[in-house]
């Protein structure tokens, strides 16, 4: 895994948001390692409720889209997407509605090899449909609502480990096209 220098190297020690070998070690027993000698994650899970939304190609992002723990904003040619709190979606967007979000704590390396096949095998398992958004530092799954606490017990029988997280409040938006 790289630091953040060219060359640089990190040890799995240095790695934040990871359970490592000798972290499961307990009074001078050696814990079971995961299934698989596979690394595993923390991962917050997040109380709101979160709506995918297509906009036309262009879009201002509108007023009613409102900020919560994750608010993500994503343009192309063809559409532009946003990824909010579903309270005040309208009823008339063309929207994906209640889904739950989980983030892996801690920073990612860019580099790093595997995470997001580590985590979504066992809801792809499971026959849920997710979606991804990777941010600088860590990466977001959402999943819906109504399928979360599978989710969430698939990842804990594979040794990942599943916390609730304190929410962010709304926070104003800043017009990105000033």
């Amino acid at each position: 895994m790289s630091a953040g220098g060219p060359g640089e190297q990190t040890t799995p020690e240095q790695v934040p948001g990871v359970a490592h070998q000798h972290e499961l070690e307990h009074d001078d027993e050696q814990a079971a390692a995961p299934e698989g000698g596979r690394t595993t994650y923390t991962l917050a899970r997040y109380p709101e409720k979160l709506a995918v939304v297509r906009l036309g190609p262009g879009s201002d992002v509108p007023p009613w889209a409102e900020s919560a723990s994750l608010f993500s904003v994503t343009a192309s040619a063809t559409e532009t997407s946003v990824v909010c709190s579903a309270r005040d979606v309208p009823t008339k967007a063309r929207a994906h509605k209640a889904y739950t979000a989980f983030a892996v704590e801690g920073v990612l390396e860019s580099g790093d090899v595997g995470v997001l096949v580590e985590l979504l095998t066992p809801v792809a398992d499971l026959g849920v449909a997710a979606m991804t958004i990777s941010t600088f530092d860590t990466a977001w799954i959402l999943v819906p609502v109504g399928r979360a606490d599978k989710v969430e017990e698939a990842w804990q029988k594979r040794g990942h480990t599943v916390a609730r997280a304190v929410p962010a409040g709304p926070t104003p938006r800043r017009d990105a096209r000033r």
